[in-house]
C-alpha cells in the first residue's frame, strides 16, 4: 500500500510562482524572474536557495540535508544580480 503524502508535503513540493519568487527573494526585476522560472524550481528548493543568500548554510548541513541543485543555480543567478547591481551603483 502506498503512504500518502502529507498535506504540508504536497504544499511545499509545489512549483515556485513569479508571486512565489517576490514573496521569498524580495523584489526582482523582470529579466531575473524569467530566468528564475526557467529554473523551475519547487517551494523547498527555493525555500533552500533563500536560506543559502541569507547565509543560513551550515544550518541546512548541520540537518544532513544537501542543497538542491536547482537551490544552487537560484542562488547562483541571485548573486550575479547582486554583483551586476553593486557595479552598477559605483
Amino acid at each position: 500500500m502506498a503512504k500518502k503524502k502529507s498535506r504540508s508535503s504536497r504544499l511545499v513540493s509545489k512549483q515556485a510562482t513569479r508571486a512565489d519568487f517576490k514573496r521569498i527573494l524580495g523584489e526582482l526585476d523582470e529579466p531575473t524572474i524569467i530566468e528564475l522560472l526557467a529554473v523551475d524550481p519547487n517551494l523547498e528548493e527555493l525555500q533552500e536557495a533563500a536560506i543559502c543568500l541569507a547565509g543560513d548554510q551550515d544550518v541546512l548541513a548541520k540537518s544532513g540535508h544537501h542543497v538542491s541543485s536547482k537551490a544552487s543555480r537560484v542562488v547562483e543567478i541571485i548573486s550575479a544580480t547582486e554583483e551586476q547591481d553593486a557595479q552598477v551603483e559605483r
